[in-house]
């Protein structure tokens, strides 16, 4: 797997965020958040499967690429950078998220253009930066398996997946629910995805900001409102309108398959924005919770 280091403008945030999931209205939402910012491109880092579950697949993709930010592969990418027949996702085989990929993966692999499939297939595994006197470690979903479910209540695959990352704040995604977890010296920050609501009854979407303050580092989380009514609406006049097309709107996922019980126990109940400072010294603080 491609590795790559990276270095920022340490006098802006760094914005993080992970699954597009060929959301084009989400995208394009986000891209005017961190104008608003005045966050560079080169301080936004996107933690890959660009291209999944909606309406356009290609445009997205475009999006991103053009917009000159940093992107590692996620299972998608390396799939479609292929051509191969499947997502890869990790869905185990008779499923419901299983019977779905089979509908929005070939949708998706069929509207790919040969120009985007070599801009994915170059695109790295990992990013490994320091930021405001941390070692920063970029993944997909696990720290060696891309399409690793990685949840904030399974403590024993966090405490294992820290170790195998062995920098201060990894930074991930794939799961699909934003989450601070400090696991003893170290932190496993998720974002969350943009391209679809964390399945808590709200059609918002997330991302991340990382901030250096006082000799520290500031991470949180952030929800972002858009047009999710259009998004839908195209996703039905391109005849794949999905489950996952309802998800847009209700927020509520059509799928609890991947969930651990107590992700799926947590359902319909709205996710709280929420803030870790990580001071002078390699130590995370107190964990604070800001409600939206």
């Amino acid at each position: 797997m491609k590795r790559e280091a990276i270095s920022f403008d340490t006098a802006k945030p760094l914005l993080v965020f992970g699954g597009p999931y060929s959301n084009l209205e989400a995208t394009e939402a986000l891209r005017r958040r961190a104008d608003v910012l005045g966050i560079p491109p080169g301080n936004v880092i996107c933690t890959g499967d660009i291209v999944a579950y909606c309406a356009s697949p290609e445009e997205t993709a475009r999006l991103v690429a053009d917009w000159g930010c940093h992107v590692i592969q996620g299972n998608c990418e390396q799939q479609l950078a292929v051509a191969a027949e499947d997502c890869a996702c990790n869905f185990e085989d008779g499923t419901e998220c299983a019977t779905l990929a089979k509908g929005w993966y070939p949708y998706a692999n069929t509207r790919m253009s040969d120009g985007m499939r070599a801009w994915m297939g170059g695109l790295p595994g990992t990013l490994h930066f320091d930021y405001a006197g941390r070692s920063f470690h970029v993944v997909h979903g696990g720290t060696a398996i891309v399409n690793r479910w990685v949840f904030q209540s399974e403590r024993d695959v966090l405490a294992e997946e820290v170790v195998l990352s062995g920098a201060d704040i990894t930074i991930a995604g794939h799961s699909g629910i934003p989450y601070i977890a400090r696991v003893g010296r170290r932190v496993w920050f998720n974002p969350g995805v943009i391209g679809m609501p964390a399945n808590d009854g709200t059609a918002e979407v997330w991302y991340g900001l990382i901030r250096a303050i006082d000799g520290g580092v500031l991470l949180s989380t952030h929800r972002l409102a858009y047009d999710h009514h259009t998004a839908a609406a195209a996703m039905r006049r391109s005849g794949h309108a999905n489950g996952y097309a309802r998800t847009l709107i209700t927020g509520l996922w059509p799928s609890l398959d991947i969930l651990p019980p107590a992700e799926r126990e947590a359902t319909g109940q709205r996710i709280r924005q929420r803030t870790m400072r990580l001071g002078p010294r390699a130590e995370a603080s107190a964990e604070a919770a800001t409600v939206s």
